[in-house]
């Protein structure tokens, strides 16, 4: 039998994380991908946070998980990606923990967990506050770590790793 858990993808020094989605490539290409196939307003905000996530965090591990969704992880899930009609959707993991002091989030706010940011063709994002944003839940993940969390395996080594790319 076969692990079908992500494996880590080896990447150069420098380049963000990636985790190896088996026969379709790399999370990484299938987040650009999906970028380029969106061919309107929803890629383009989709690039811009994917490279403010990647600004504020270089350590961050982009994954494609649920049948299409882009997920920026740093030992845990740090927010996810989702595309819609109207909505870039970006949903935080922990955002109910975190302290938000520009407001950044506008959409999930009566939950206890998940807090989200909802972008909209006009809305414009400042770049400062949603690298704070990041930021602060990376600390969070790094400050509280799951309880149970699934072993990662290495593709150059095979073995079994619990943290985030080195």
């Amino acid at each position: 039998m076969t692990d079908k858990r992500a494996s880590k993808k080896a990447t150069e020094p420098g380049a963000q994380g990636t985790r190896d989605t088996g026969n379709h490539g790399t999370a990484s290409d299938l987040i650009t991908a999906r970028i380029r196939e969106l061919q309107d307003w929803r890629g383009e905000k989709l690039a811009l946070v994917r490279r403010l996530i990647q600004e504020a965090d270089p350590a961050i591990i982009e994954e494609w998980k649920w049948m299409g969704t882009p997920v920026w992880s740093h030992q845990g899930i740090v927010c996810t990606g989702e595309t819609y009609k109207e909505t870039v959707k970006l949903t935080f993991a922990k955002g109910a923990f975190l302290a938000d002091p520009h407001h950044l989030f506008n959409s999930g706010l009566t939950g206890n967990v998940r807090r989200a940011l909802d972008l909209r063709a006009q809305d414009e994002l400042d770049p400062r506050w949603f690298r704070e944003l990041i930021r602060e839940a990376v600390a969070f993940n790094e400050t509280h770590p799951p309880k149970h969390r699934r072993p990662l395996i290495d593709a150059g080594t095979g073995e079994e790793s619990q943290g985030t790319p080195k």
